[in-house]
């Protein structure tokens, strides 16, 4: 499994549409995609970090994204950030789930 992961500071006042230029055409997620989440910092609303999990290889996330016009929505989204901090794609190692604490 995959994850790409970005950290972008927006423009001031640009968040609810850059919020909105991450929804999918139609409500479906592309083929592949298994979860995307996007945080907004307490500490600072203009930084923002968005994820997605891809079951699959880079190269089948690449086209992936081709398909979906990925680039386009990349240009969109781009107008409305001051900066990209961190952006690439990692192979998930490891993952846990809490256990829920058994009330004894």
């Amino acid at each position: 499994m995959l994850c790409a992961h970005t950290v972008r500071r927006l423009k001031p006042g640009a968040f609810e549409e850059f919020a909105k230029a991450f929804e999918f055409d139609g409500g479906t997620t592309p083929p592949g995609w298994l979860r995307f989440h996007m945080l907004r910092s307490l500490a600072d609303e203009n930084e923002v970090v968005t994820f997605g999990f891809f079951e699959g290889t880079l190269e089948e996330l690449e086209a992936s994204q081709r398909e979906a016009g990925y680039s386009s929505r990349r240009e969109e989204i781009d107008r409305l950030a001051d900066a990209v901090v961190v952006n690439g794609v990692y192979e998930v190692v490891d993952s846990r789930v809490a256990e829920p604490a058994s009330s004894s």
